[in-house]
């Protein structure tokens, strides 16, 4: 309302018979007068409180205490429509007298001049103020605030996330100044604060009154990988996925649905953070106490496989009892492998109790113990001698390990693979996964493990060899491998020798090469420990030197038959120089040894 206690009477002037009508003995000059000290003194430009007398959807009439009211539009107010008539309205005079007499007002400019100072006022004393929603931007709205167009962010507008943006536009709402960047003129601010406030003074109280292991209503609000939120009435409660039920749960959308009103028991909770643990397992019995008391070690069970691991499967055989097959007990084999091979989630499989902990809510289960331990007949299924197919598990340097049947394993030596092929690693000769015919050579019962043969399934080729490769017998080879120490030799029937350096040279001086097809001489055979060791250049060796010692003998006979050649004369003169008396002589000495003398 206009303010007239300023305004002084004049002095003389019979207000009562103005009152009366009557100004006979009032001139115009003092009427002009005391009209004009009615008006307040205002000039252009100045921002001055006024009183709003009438209004309609599209002006907004406004008294400020002068000879004329002045007219606002509507749409200056827009971020008040709570305005009525009786308020009182800053305005901003720009004119006190246009070409048609009227009072020029302007609230939007009235409300900028002081907007800035009204803005940080509210800051700094953290107060209520309302705005007036314009629009949409990116990343939140924009608000006018005292006619200065603040920035509302998305995540200010409430405490829940918002989806639908355009519903706050044109809206008029109550918000708190939270930033103001000076430099820049820039103000932002939040909703979602007052929410906030509020929410904290519900939470206080609501979190006074609660104890532990109390009962209330809640609402589900929001549900996540790990948990359940949960309304408690203005403050809010958090089921973890494991309190949700006895059994395990992967997804908490199986035990809840959003906006479900259930039951839950305080568990624990924080004062100063505000953090409320909730239960709605806690309201049912624990399983193991209604688990069957007849049940014990050795009984067969049922279940679905629920949860596994490299080491074991947990199987639930019973909601909320749960039993671990650990992957020991899922065969007889004794090989390395993971439970994976055997069962997979959601298997529904039948095991036997192997412990049975009701205090301390333990079971261990076993598969294998449903089959006969296929060791404790092991010699009358497998005996020495017999013959098998096996599968190959995998290789060490010395051997073969293959499995026969699952829980039933084996080693063949590498001496074992080949009588005739000198195997340097398993690898050559087979591969993981295939199979290979095996004949049981010992039986280790106490470590559950076969010495096993692949060799051992033929006849021994080196008795047949024996007669064959002879010593000093020459048979065709090829150079399939040279070494440092000499080279391996291909011969037939699959054997193969070996000629050290010395004896790979030829008889033109050069070395043998690899893949070249050469004569051998056999200067060795082993059979014992299946060794051939041969030679080529043995072969030309041995011809030169029977030509040598050929050449040798005919030079001797040449020069015995010369010498005899010699000697021929010699004994012709000597026959002719002997005499009668020689011959008498001689005869005499026959007579006497034919008597006896």
């Amino acid at each position: 309302m206009a303010d007239y206690k300023n305004v002084a009477p004049v002095e003389g002037f019979d207000w009562e018979a103005f009152e009366n009508g009557s100004t006979a003995n009032v001139s115009r000059e003092a009427q002009e007068q005391a009209y004009a000290g009615s008006m307040n003194k205002v000039g252009d430009h100045d921002v001055v409180d006024g009183t709003v007398i009438a209004m309609n959807k599209r002006e907004v009439v406004v008294n400020i205490g002068f000879k004329s009211d002045g007219i606002i539009p509507t749409s200056e107010f827009r971020y008040n429509p709570e305005l009525k008539v009786g308020d009182t309205v800053e305005v901003y005079i720009e004119n006190q007298e246009d070409k048609k007499g009227q009072l020029i007002l302007s609230h939007k400019k009235a409300r900028a001049a002081k907007s800035w100072d009204r803005v940080n006022e509210a800051l700094e004393n953290d107060e209520i103020i309302k705005g007036y929603v314009k629009c949409r931007t990116k990343g939140g709205m924009i608000v006018d605030v005292f006619g200065i167009e603040a920035f509302l962010p998305g995540s200010q507008i409430d405490v829940k996330p918002i989806r639908d943006y355009d519903i706050f536009v044109g809206k008029t709402m109550e918000f708190k100044v939270v930033k103001i960047n000076q430099e820049y003129r820039n103000v932002v601010v939040s909703h979602k604060a007052l929410i906030e406030a509020e929410l904290e003074q519900q939470k206080q109280e609501i979190v006074s009154k609660l104890e532990k292991g109390q009962v209330l209503e809640g609402t589900v609000k929001n549900i996540t990988s790990y948990g359940v939120f949960i309304d408690l009435g203005g403050v809010d409660g958090l089921i973890h996925i494991t309190d949700l039920s006895w059994g395990r749960v992967s997804n908490p959308r199986e035990v809840v649905e959003l906006d479900q009103k259930i039951n839950v028991v305080i568990l624990d909770f924080d004062n100063e953070k505000k953090r409320i643990a909730l239960g709605l397992k806690q309201l049912t019995p624990h399983p193991w106490d209604a688990l069957d008391s007849e049940l014990k070690v050795g009984d067969k069970v049922t279940g679905k496989v629920v949860v596994m691991a490299d080491y074991g499967a947990f199987v639930e055989v019973a909601p909320g009892v749960e039993g671990l097959i650990h992957v020991s007990e899922m065969s007889w084999s004794q090989h390395l492998r993971s439970a994976q091979d055997f069962m997979k989630v959601g298997d529904d499989v039948e095991a036997v109790i192997l412990t049975l902990d009701r205090d301390e809510r333990k079971m261990s289960l076993g598969i294998k113990q449903l089959k006969n331990d296929p060791w404790e007949s092991i010699d009358a299924k497998y005996p020495i001698g017999s013959k098998h197919t096996a599968k190959v598990r995998n290789f060490t340097n010395f051997g073969v390990f293959v499995e026969i049947e699952e829980g039933v394993d084996g080693l063949i030596h590498i001496s074992d693979l080949s009588w005739t092929k000198k195997v340097k690693h398993p690898s050559e000769f087979t591969k993981v996964g295939e199979t290979i015919e095996v004949c049981v050579l010992e039986i280790d019962k106490v470590n559950r493990r076969l010495s096993l043969g692949h060799k051992q399934l033929e006849e021994n080729p080196w008795d047949v060899f024996e007669t064959v490769f002879t010593q000093d017998s020459i048979h065709e080879g090829t150079i399939i491998e040279l070494l440092d120490k000499g080279a391996v030799i291909q011969l037939s029937y699959g054997v193969e020798g070996f000629a050290t350096p010395k004896h790979l040279v030829k008889e033109d001086g050069s070395q043998a090469k690899l893949n070249e097809k050469l004569q051998f001489k056999v200067i060795e055979f082993n059979k014992e420990s299946k060794r051939i060791i041969l030679s080529h250049s043995r072969i030309y060796e041995d011809v030169q030197r029977a030509e040598a010692r050929a050449e040798k003998k005919a030079a001797t006979a040449a020069r015995k038959a010369q010498a005899r050649k010699e000697e021929a004369p010699a004994i012709q003169n000597q026959a002719a120089s002997t005499t009668l008396g020689d011959f008498d002589a001689l005869a005499e000495l026959k007579a006497k040894m034919q008597k006896g003398e």
